[in-house]
C-alpha cells in the first residue's frame, strides 16, 4: 500500500522526557498506521502517552527516534516555518475546550485558519463548512450565543475548512452532555467516512470510543492492544484489563 494511502504513520517512535531526576519515557518505539477514511480512538490509562502521542502526530513534540509522518511528509524533516505550514494545511485539531474565539462569529471562526495562511476566504466556503456540520444559519451568532455542542461542531468546521489530511481530536466530548456528545460524535464517524482524510481521538470514554472503527490501547507508552470493530462492552472490559494492577 501506498504511504500515501495512510494520513498518518508512526514508525518507531519514541519520545522521553527530562524534567526531574529521572527520564520519563513517553512513548517507546511506537509503531502504527491510519488510514484515510477511518476513525480510530486512542485510550489508556491515565500516563499511558495518549496526549504526547497526539502531539508527536501534530508536530508539537519532536520525537527522539523513529518517524512519523503526516499527507507522506515526514515531520523531521521540516524546518519550522515548513512544519507551521504543513500543520496548517494537513492536520485539523479538535479539543476540549472549544478553543473559539468569544468576539468572533461562527463564520470568522471558522475563516480564521485560511485568514491566518493569507489565503482568500469565500463567504460560500465558509457557509459549506458550517452547512456540513448543521449549522446552516449561524454564521452570524458568536459563540455566547451557541451551545456547547454547536460551539464544538463550528470548531470542527474550523478544523476542516482546510481540508487536511488528518483530523486529530483531544476529548472533543469531555465539556459535553451526553446528547450533544452522541451528536459531536456522529459528526465525527461521518467526516471519518471522507477517503480524503482520518480521524484519530483521545478518549477515556469507551462509549465514545464505540465509534471507532479500530481502538489502539497504550500503557507506559507501548502499544498493547489494538481492537478492531469493537463494541463498548469489549472496550470497556479491555480498558479495565489494563487499569487493574497485576501485583
Amino acid at each position: 500500500m501506498s504511504s500515501l494511502e495512510y494520513a498518518v504513520e508512526f514508525r518507531a517512535v519514541s519520545r522521553t522526557f527530562r524534567t526531574g531526576p529521572e527520564p520519563v519515557a513517553a512513548l517507546c518505539e511506537v509503531s502504527a498506521t491510519f488510514r484515510r477514511g477511518t476513525f480510530t480512538a486512542v485510550m489508556g490509562p491515565s500516563g499511558s502517552g495518549k496526549s504526547t502521542f497526539l502531539r508527536c502526530a501534530a508536530g508539537l513534540e519532536q520525537v527522539d527516534s523513529g518517524q512519523v509522518v503526516v499527507g507522506g511528509v515526514e515531520l523531521a524533516k521540516l524546518g519550522d516555518k515548513a512544519l507551521t505550514v504543513l500543520r496548517r494545511e494537513k492536520i485539523g485539531f479538535v479539543f476540549q475546550s472549544f478553543n473559539l474565539l468569544p468576539s468572533l462569529t461562527a463564520a470568522q471562526n471558522v475563516a480564521l485558519p485560511l485568514r491566518l495562511a493569507g489565503r482568500r476566504v469565500g463567504e460560500s466556503e465558509v457557509r459549506e463548512a458550517l452547512a456540513a456540520v448543521g449549522l446552516s444559519g449561524r454564521e452570524g451568532h458568536r459563540p455566547s450565543q451557541l451551545s456547547g455542542g454547536q460551539q464544538q461542531r463550528v470548531a470542527i468546521a474550523r478544523a476542516l475548512i482546510t481540508r487536511p489530511a488528518v483530523l486529530l481530536a483531544d476529548e472533543p466530548t469531555g465539556a459535553l452532555d451526553s446528547k450533544n456528545g452522541r451528536e459531536v460524535l456522529r459528526l465525527l464517524r461521518a467526516m471519518a467516512d471522507d477517503t480524503s482524510r482520518a480521524v484519530v481521538m483521545v478518549t477515556h470514554d469507551p462509549a465514545a470510543a464505540g465509534y471507532a472503527d479500530q481502538v489502539v490501547f497504550l500503557t507506559d507508552g507501548r502499544i498493547v492492544s489494538v481492537l478492531e470493530q469493537p463494541t463498548v462492552d469489549q472496550i470497556a472490559a479491555r480498558m479495565t484489563s489494563l487499569e487493574t494492577p497485576t501485583c
